[in-house]
């Protein structure tokens, strides 16, 4: 696996006006190349090249004597965002399987590595189902996701299955009844291979999740290994206050998911 190597600085200031543009920053138009190469500390190369890919997207548009302006106001980050009021993490699991389409690029029955083997509570070598897919909306591609589940579990479906729906419709048509999950988010660097599925950068930075799925009697069932772009995927939690005045704490009490 090739190693992954800084994000061009070209690539970094795409971004961050991409993200200006979305928050609609700039509806009265860019600053001139120089402006932004002093603002940003790069030469106006680089900055030439950001606009470029801007303006690839239909985000901006570049006239001579005008200026740079923005196409439309970056909820054009988003051309028409889904977005999903959810009750919970499973549905919203659910809710983008449905949603988007799937690239199933591996199936396959492999011994589980012990990295694997510990979260599904499985001795070290037990076979389990190895899928890789990954999702895409009308945009393009949003997400690189393996998936581990036992292969007892998993004996009733396989490739073509996984093509057409969300891998917990598949299981609870198997008998698993779903309970909870665990989730943890961070972040991870595009290696050449995931870069290519994901058509960014080597170096991009990705949206990192581990989702370990539970049945209704506490069993894990999916572990799950995702890689997001981030331009493309947004998970928000609404906080709310609780607790005594002296001892406060923010708990979510609800989910929203946005992708494009």
């Amino acid at each position: 696996m090739a190693s992954a190597m800084p994000l061009p600085k070209y690539h970094q200031l795409y971004l961050v006006l991409r993200e200006q543009l979305a928050e609609g920053r700039h509806d009265a138009g860019l600053p001139g190349e120089l402006a932004l190469a002093d603002q940003f500390g790069v030469a106006r190369v680089t900055v030439r090249k950001a606009l470029e890919r801007l303006e690839a997207e239909g985000l901006i548009e570049r006239t001579p004597g005008r200026g740079t302006v923005p196409v439309r106001h970056a909820t054009a980050l988003a051309p028409t965002p889904e977005q999903a009021q959810l009750t919970g993490l499973l549905e919203n699991i659910v809710s983008m399987g449905l949603r988007t389409a799937v690239k199933v690029l591996a199936c396959d029955v492999v011994p589980a590595p012990e990295a694997v083997a510990r979260p599904l509570a499985l001795p070290t070598g037990s076979p389990v189902q190895k899928a890789v897919r990954v999702r895409s909306t009308r945009e393009g591609p949003l997400s690189h996701i393996t998936t581990w589940v036992p292969e007892p579990l998993a004996r009733g479906f396989g490739k073509r299955e996984l093509a057409k729906q969300p891998i917990l419709l598949l299981l609870e048509a198997q008998g698993v009844r779903i309970g909870r999950a665990e989730q943890a988010i961070s972040a991870r660097l595009a290696d050449a291979e995931v870069a290519q599925q994901l058509q960014v950068d080597v170096g991009s930075a990705l949206l990192a999740v581990q989702r370990l799925i539970f049945d209704a009697d506490d069993r894990p069932v999916q572990w799950l290994q995702g890689l997001y772009r981030p331009d493309r995927y947004q998970y928000r939690m609404q906080l709310s206050r609780v607790g005594e005045i002296d001892a406060k704490l923010w708990v979510s009490t609800a989910l929203t998911a946005q992708f494009h």
